[in-house]
């Protein structure tokens, strides 16, 4: 059985989050967490505006599920979009979009610790090494170098595409590969970027299908790319989309599987070994890396065929390649997360924040 821990202060952090300034405390009595070393953080969105984002925390052991846990440990609004999180050594960063803030904390106890600011739109971050991290961006046209050490922006990249009526080129997620960072860019855009991280340059960029979402490195240190193509009334155009792969040491993207036209492919996953990758597309397909057929459903969508809401968002578990399903269900109402094994059995099923969109394993 499911024991879940729900807070009564969300309708008073969502009425007063818009007029509070981000270092005022709430005086009330705070919780107190002492976690196991294994776990997950749900990074739940909230609505845009509404500095509503929050984070919950799940036990797969007992299957206890903790929601609002940065709020209540800090008295703090989390804020407003809550886009990833990444965690090193024992603490935790979680990238706030239209914040424009990145807060940490330690995940054994989610006290917050300081602060990363002057940042335009931030969307994820990747640690270089203990004292350089780079934060992608969807409007600054350029990455943020930031010192986790002293939580400040020391520097930053740009990736201006002045060559381009749109904002380009709009920085989503980052995988390394030696010394080289590839980042997709995503909003009206069709690049990979690779960054000499030595350099703190942009060396080179791969064309791929209209709009690259998700992007996951398999045990071969092959790039698979997942594109959603835009949409018809783009102003970008629009192509059908598509899973595409770059191999290693390759500076050209080769298309393995194009959708059918309409459809919206996201949230592009890999199992722990390497050797599976995992994507929506209304349900969940998977695809061995090795495999040269079109991916196979695994998990169907509960939801009529050409729903466009239902499964939001999507994870594998590192260890025991167990799947979590974000389901933001109508983004004002506080959403699901559902749990299969890797049989695609279902095995648990848990309520979360508003807009469930991300997760992060604690190790």
């Amino acid at each position: 059985m499911i024991r879940k821990y729900c807070f009564i202060l969300i309708p008073v952090f969502v009425l007063l989050s818009g007029c509070m300034k981000d270092d005022e405390l709430w005086n009330f009595e705070r919780s107190s967490y002492d976690l196991p070393f294994e776990g997950l953080f749900v990074i739940n969105q909230g609505n845009f505006m509404y500095g509503n984002a929050s984070l919950s925390y799940y036990d797969p052991e007992t299957r206890e599920v903790l929601n609002e846990v940065f709020f209540s440990t800090n008295a703090l609004p989390l804020g407003d979009v809550a886009q990833s999180m990444v965690i090193r050594d024992s603490l935790g960063y979680v990238v706030v979009n239209n914040s424009g803030r990145i807060y940490v904390f330690r995940t054994q106890s989610f006290e917050l610790v300081g602060k990363i600011t002057g940042l335009t739109s931030p969307r994820y971050m990747h640690f270089i090494n203990d004292s350089k991290a780079y934060v992608t961006d969807l409007y600054a046209r350029s990455i943020a170098i930031v010192n986790p050490l002293s939580l400040e922006v020391i520097a930053s990249i740009s990736v201006n595409n002045q060559e381009s009526g749109f904002s380009q080129h709009a920085t989503e997620q980052m995988l390394q590969v030696d010394k080289y960072v590839y980042t997709n860019c995503w909003s009206f855009d069709n690049q990979i970027l690779v960054i000499d991280s030595e350099k703190d340059q942009v060396v080179d960029s791969i064309e791929v299908i209209k709009q690259p979402n998700s992007m996951v490195l398999d045990r071969y240190k092959t790039l698979w790319v997942l594109c959603d193509g835009g949409s018809p009334e783009s102003p970008y155009g629009y192509e059908q989309a598509g899973l595409m792969k770059i191999e290693a040491g390759s500076g050209k993207a080769e298309i393995v599987h194009r959708f059918s036209e309409g459809a919206l492919p996201r949230s592009l996953k890999i199992n722990g070994s390497g050797d599976t990758i995992y994507f929506l597309n209304e349900g969940v397909y998977r695809l061995s890396v090795l495999d040269e057929e079109a991916p196979e459903l695994f998990i169907e969508s509960p939801y009529p065929r050409g729903y466009q809401g239902g499964y939001y968002a999507l994870e594998v578990d590192p260890l025991s390649s167990d799947l979590y399903l974000a389901d933001a269900l109508d983004f004002v109402q506080r959403g699901k997360v559902y749990r299969y094994n890797q049989a695609g059995e279902a095995v648990d099923i848990f309520q979360t924040g508003i807009g469930p969109g991300g997760f992060c394993f604690k190790p």
